[in-house]
C-alpha cells in the first residue's frame, strides 16, 4: 500500500491521533466516508454520461451519413 510498511502506518495513525484527539477521529472518519461516497457517485455519473455520449455518437453519424447520400 503506497510503499508504506506497518511501522509507518502506525506512526501516521499516532500522529493523527495526537493532532485531532480521540473525540474527533470518528467525526473525521465519517466525513471522509461521506466524501469518498460523493466522489464515487460523481465518478460513476460521469462515466455514465460518457458512455451515453459514445453510444449515441455512432447512431447520429449513421443518420447524418444516410441523409447525405
Amino acid at each position: 500500500m503506497f510503499g508504506l510498511g506497518g511501522q509507518e502506518l502506525v506512526l501516521i495513525l499516532l500522529i493523527i491521533l495526537l493532532l485531532f484527539g480521540a473525540k474527533k477521529l470518528p467525526e473525521l472518519a465519517k466525513g471522509l466516508g461521506k466524501g469518498m461516497k460523493e466522489f464515487k457517485k460523481a465518478q460513476s455519473e460521469i462515466e455514465e454520461e460518457l458512455n451515453k455520449a459514445v453510444d449515441d455518437t455512432p447512431e447520429k453519424e449513421k443518420k447524418s451519413s444516410s441523409e447525405k447520400s
